[in-house]
C-alpha cells in the first residue's frame, strides 16, 4: 500500500510539474521583454514608474475583452501595432506616459501569445479593485 501512495504522489507530481515550470518560464520571459516597463506589482515611487503596472493594464484588458482567446488576439495585435484608436487605457494614461511603442523586433508573436496568456491568467489579483470604475472580470461579469 505504502509503494501505491508513493506511485501515485509521483504521478502528481509529474503531472503539475511541467505546467509550474511552464508558468515559471512565462513569467520569466515577460520579466526579459516587459518587466523594464510594467511592473507586476503596484509601484510604490510612482515618480519612476515609466508605463502602467501589469495588474491595472489587465483590469482594463478583461473589462473590455472578458473572453481570453479574444483579449490575447487584441493584445498581440496592439503590442506588435499600437495606435491611439485602438487603446484602451484611460486618455490620461497616454498623456503622461505616452503610447505604447511598438515591440515589432523585440519580441517575437510566439513569445506575445505565450506571455498576453500568462498575463490574462494570472492579472490582476483577485483583491484587485484599481482607481477607477470596473472590476476584473469584463463588463457585465461578476466574480464566481
Amino acid at each position: 500500500m505504502k509503494f501505491k501512495n508513493t506511485l501515485l504522489m509521483l504521478g502528481v507530481f509529474t503531472i503539475f510539474t511541467p505546467s509550474a515550470q511552464a508558468t515559471q518560464a512565462t513569467s520569466e520571459l515577460f520579466d526579459a521583454k516587459c518587466a523594464m516597463c510594467h511592473t507586476k506589482t503596484m509601484p510604490t515611487d510612482m515618480s519612476k514608474v515609466v508605463a502602467p503596472a501589469l495588474m491595472g493594464v489587465m483590469r482594463h484588458i478583461k473589462m473590455s475583452y472578458p473572453n481570453k482567446d479574444e483579449a490575447v488576439k487584441f493584445m498581440v495585435d496592439y503590442i506588435l501595432e499600437p495606435t491611439k484608436e485602438k487603446a484602451i487605457c484611460m486618455p490620461q494614461k497616454i498623456e503622461r506616459f505616452g503610447l505604447m511603442p511598438s515591440q515589432k523586433g523585440n519580441v517575437s508573436q510566439d513569445e506575445l501569445t505565450q506571455i498576453t496568456s500568462w498575463m490574462f491568467d494570472n492579472f490582476p489579483p483577485e483583491n484587485f479593485r484599481g482607481m477607477g470604475q470596473g472590476n476584473r472580470y469584463g463588463k457585465g461579469q461578476v466574480s464566481q
